[in-house]
């Protein structure tokens, strides 16, 4: 029975050197963000359209979106690049008064049909957007900024995040008076693009519709932890 408790006690003490010898570490954070001119835009647009038969709002805004998807398509936007997003056909209900007893009638029907286009070449953006509000699309959902290859920047935004992470760790190994060791480990947390503007003077502006640009924001968040030598 003493041998086994002995024992036992043995790979207690072994365990518990181990953990403490591998909670030596130093644990820091770096952010990096690079901004970037941007290549592409996404646009976001619709055609509505009102009537009181449910047939003829279906075929107004069908027959709009197909005239706004041939300009598109004569401007040079791939197939590819343009997708629906959204299909709806709903009543107009009559409106009704503090006094009516009356239960609301159906006056008619607005049919909807949303359209995501992505425009990768810029210089012609302005001419696009007055283009397609004069085919018939009179609604529009905004319009967003990205680059069709953000990998470069990522990485140097990466780069950036690693270098700061190290550095912090440095800092804090040499305020503790102890020797900072290889890195033991590394992960990432996602980076997400947002847009940032850019001065007017330099901003991208066409003849037709003045656009502004502006910038993208690329960053990236690691977390790295590092070994403590003595």
């Amino acid at each position: 029975m003493n041998n086994i408790l002995g024992a036992a006690l043995a790979l207690l003490c072994v365990a518990s050197a181990a953990w403490a010898e591998a909670e030596r570490v130093i644990t820091t954070s770096g952010h990096g963000t690079v901004e970037a001119v941007p290549d592409m835009a996404t646009i976001n647009l619709g055609v509505t359209h009102q009537a009181r038969q449910a047939g003829e709002a279906l075929t107004r805004t069908s027959d709009a979106v197909r005239e706004v998807i041939a300009e598109l398509e004569a401007a040079g936007i791939a197939p590819r690049d343009m997708q629906t997003q959204g299909l709806s056909l709903q009543p107009v209900w009559s409106r009704q008064t503090a006094t009516s007893e009356a239960p609301p009638q159906i006056t008619g029907f607005v049919a909807r049909n949303s359209l995501m286009v992505r425009v990768r070449d810029l210089d012609g953006l302005g001419s696009i957007l007055d283009t397609i509000v004069q085919d018939g699309a009179n609604t529009f959902n905004g319009l967003e900024f990205s680059m069709q290859d953000p990998e470069p920047a990522m990485a140097q935004a990466r780069a950036a995040a690693v270098e700061e992470a190290m550095a912090k760790a440095q800092q804090l190994a040499e305020a503790a008076g102890v020797t900072l060791g290889p890195v033991q480990s590394i992960s990432e947390s996602g980076g997400v693009p947002r847009p940032v503007m850019m001065e007017m003077a330099s901003a991208r502006m066409s003849a037709d519709v003045p656009v502004a640009a502006g910038e993208v924001s690329l960053s990236a968040q690691v977390s790295m932890v590092f070994e403590i030598l003595d």
